[in-house]
């Protein structure tokens, strides 16, 4: 018998006008194989999830980041990877609701990270179906714009104390950052530094606070000395 699914559409934030297909996003293979269920997997809406949760990303680094594509890909996939995706799914508690097989169930199916993670695409698609493209959005950016800082951490270096420790090296040499531009509205502010070895500029970096700007300023600066 199927779970009672209002208390989960209350986590999504999303009532199906059709609840057949948020059903449908929860039927794993192995239960609509089995017996006389004769029903339809999620297979097919975990393909168009995973195409809109990846239009969905890109669209969401494209108008908030300036890095360049290789930068944007790498976030773009850690944001849908498996790992992220069993995530999101965990926080909703997906694994309660899932129509399992009973071998898959017994085998804790209902916490495996593939099958969390492809019913997390699939309730997305379900929603877009249901109700167009922006509640899609609105759930997938609810989890993903929090991974993407998460990431940005995760995979943040600190070019600048990186850039100090080789400039100490040489007695008598200055470092300084100076903010040359801001502009964008409050929410939306953009940062340029400066970054100056003595006299000479030898890195610039635009970001959404002033501490990112001078990160990327150092970076440039490494760059052009060989060390990043």
């Amino acid at each position: 018998m199927q779970k009672d699914l209002k208390p989960l559409m209350q986590k999504l934030g999303y009532t199906f006008k059709n609840p057949t297909l948020l059903e449908n996003a929860l039927t794993h293979s192995s239960y609509a194989n089995e017996g006389d269920h004769r029903l339809s997997s999620n297979e097919r809406l975990e393909f168009l999830g995973d195409s809109v949760l990846g239009f969905v990303t890109a669209n969401e680094l494209f108008q908030h980041e300036t890095g360049p594509e290789g930068e944007l890909t790498k976030l773009r996939a850690a944001a849908v990877c498996e790992k992220a995706l069993y995530s999101y799914s965990k926080e909703l508690g997906v694994g309660e609701y899932l129509r399992l097989g009973r071998g898959e169930r017994h085998s804790g199916g209902a916490e495996r990270p593939s099958i969390l993670a492809d019913a997390f695409e699939a309730i997305v698609a379900a929603i877009y179906l249901d109700g167009g493209l922006e509640p899609a959005k609105t759930l997938v950016l609810r989890f993903v714009i929090p991974e993407l800082k998460q990431q940005r951490l995760r995979h943040f270096k600190d070019y600048k104390t990186t850039l100090q420790e080789i400039v100490q090296q040489n007695p008598g040499e200055k470092l300084e950052y100076v903010l040359t531009g801001e502009s964008g509205p409050d929410h939306h502010k953009q940062f340029t530094v400066e970054l100056h070895l003595n006299s000479n500029v030898i890195g610039t970096g635009k970001g959404r606070s002033k501490k990112e700007a001078e990160q990327l300023a150092a970076k440039e600066a490494l760059l052009l000395m060989g060390y990043a």
